[in-house]
């Protein structure tokens, strides 16, 4: 937060020093240095100043265009400096700066703008938001434990879901290192299966965003260095089939009406248990739904995710620890992610839901 409040300073201050070239322009006293400015770059040097001041005020208020906008006034800016070096070359090491803090973020807002355009085309195919009920009529050949947890959530005499937005916050972590906090938005598509997750990850102080897509039943991860420089991409058929449970356990977790969709086989266990298989075009995953006596979905458990640091498939489960009312449904608030491994049980990611909005026709 400091050094966010450095940088707005930085804008603003450079940006009001930039009135100087306009008050020497038209003979102001205060103003001594012996150039020549004429009129004309007079104003040149007011609009180049009050550029930088718009891009301060657009930073501090977090709008995702300031980088824009300090491009342009360092454009503007070094091009007025270029004109009377002399007196005013070490404008130049702020200009450095604030282009290059403005590269940096522009990258990220790039490479966001690709999740974007993908969620654009998505909600631009997907059917129109269903005006279609949910009843008792469709659970009809679903496992008791899954018909309890669907009336549990609130779902009944409710819309059909055809796509839902999630915002998250949370913490996670590589094997052997600390948490990292991040930020995430998510679109998923349910009549033509798609997931389009991007997240906003801080490493030590630096922002690594990554974008995790799955549509046509194939998977993509691409994680960069403020969103220009690759730190992993992945993709393939483990890619593929690892995603496919991802876009499953949403499913189970966050679109609870999904469940009556009939690419799902059920696999009645007990009284609190049920198995599923879940078939996307030519992939076919299965996994342990664990219900407590409430009617609450407290587990979900896959022997077909791969932990992609070790290439290789380990138990996957993500345990439920609270549930809240949210838009008039009793969802997941919070929950983990966990790796099973032969040297024990390794929680590698913390989750918080913010946002969830189901049957989307915009994005924001």
């Amino acid at each position: 937060m400091i050094l966010r409040i450095l940088f707005a300073l930085l804008l603003f201050i450079h940006g009001l020093i930039h009135s100087m070239g306009f008050a020497k322009a038209f003979g102001y006293a205060f103003v001594n240095q012996p150039v020549y400015i004429s009129t004309s770059a007079g104003y040149a040097w007011l609009i180049s100043g009050l550029l930088f001041l718009a891009a301060s005020w657009l930073f501090m208020a977090k709008k995702k265009s300031w980088w824009i906008v300090a491009v342009i006034a360092v454009t503007s800016s070094q091009m007025l400096i270029a004109s009377i070096w002399q007196d005013a070359r070490f404008g130049t090491i702020a200009n450095a700066i604030i282009l290059f803090v403005s590269v940096l973020a522009g990258g990220s807002a790039c490479f966001e703008a690709i999740f974007r355009h993908d969620v654009r085309k998505n909600l631009k195919n997907n059917f129109p938001p269903t005006s279609d009920l949910l009843t008792e009529k469709d659970m009809h050949h679903l496992p008791e434990p899954v018909k309890r947890y669907l009336r549990y959530v609130g779902v009944v005499n409710k819309p059909k879901i055809k796509n839902f937005r999630v915002v998250f916050e949370g913490e996670m972590r590589d094997k052997g290192k600390d948490f990292f906090p991040f930020v995430a938005e998510q679109y998923n598509f349910l009549a033509n299966p798609a997931r389009l997750f991007f997240m906003k990850g801080k490493m030590f102080g630096i922002e690594v965003p990554g974008y995790h897509k799955y549509a046509n039943a194939k998977a993509r991860m691409d994680i960069r260095l403020f969103g220009l420089f690759p730190v992993i991409r992945k993709s393939g058929p483990v890619m593929d089939q690892t995603e496919t449970v991802t876009l499953f356990n949403d499913m189970c977790l966050l679109a609870p009406a999904s469940l009556i969709d009939t690419r799902i086989e059920w696999q009645p266990i007990n009284d609190s248990m049920t198995k599923a298989i879940f078939t996307n075009e030519n992939i076919s995953i299965s996994a342990i739904l664990y219900f407590n006596t409430e009617g609450q979905l407290v587990n979900f458990t896959s022997n077909d995710r791969t932990a992609i640091a070790y290439m290789k498939e380990f138990p996957f489960s993500t345990p439920v620890t609270e549930y809240k009312n949210i838009n008039g449904y009793n969802l997941i608030s919070k929950g983990d992610a966990v790796w099973h491994y032969p040297d024990g049980k390794f929680v590698y990611g913390k989750f918080t839901l913010k946002e969830i909005q189901y049957n989307r026709d915009y994005i924001d």
